[in-house]
């Protein structure tokens, strides 16, 4: 099942990952899409500001994962926009199971090498502060937790 959200502005897309962050556990997946400037890294910046992380987040576009450690939990944050082949994405799923939370920003490019179990998360720009979100659960816990925040 998908659920829709409508993120009126950037507010809305914050007030929605730190929901989202308030039923955490260790080794969730977040898998998120959508185009340039849809707000993904601004999703996972509003994740991490709920974890406790203090640290500026950017998009790690160059060195493709970023590690943040000073929040409740180990944050993972990748951005596979420049991966050059797609089985190189197989380097990345150790971080899958590091007792953390590993966010994906282009997570579609490694489609074959995510969990099977994951939140996938679809951005798309509406207007210029108006984003519909679509949420896909795979898996009970994801659904329990969409069913919790939604």
């Amino acid at each position: 099942m998908d659920y829709k959200y409508t993120s009126k502005n950037e507010m809305d897309t914050i007030e929605l990952a730190e929901n989202i962050e308030s039923e955490k556990f260790e080794n969730m997946v977040i898998c998120l899409n959508g185009d340039l400037g849809s707000g993904k890294t601004l999703f996972v910046k509003g994740f991490a500001k709920s974890l406790g992380i203090q640290d500026s987040i950017t998009s790690p576009s160059f060195s493709l994962v970023k590690e943040y450690y000073s929040g409740e939990m180990p944050l993972f944050h990748m951005d596979i926009y420049r991966l050059e082949k797609v089985e190189d994405s197989e380097i990345f799923e150790e971080y899958f199971y590091k007792n953390g939370i590993t966010i994906i920003e282009w997570a579609e490019m490694m489609q074959d090498a995510l969990p099977e179990e994951r939140l996938e998360i679809n951005i798309r720009v509406v207007d210029e502060n108006t984003r519909l979100i679509i949420i896909k659960p795979f898996g009970s816990k994801y659904e329990e937790l969409c069913e919790s925040v939604l």
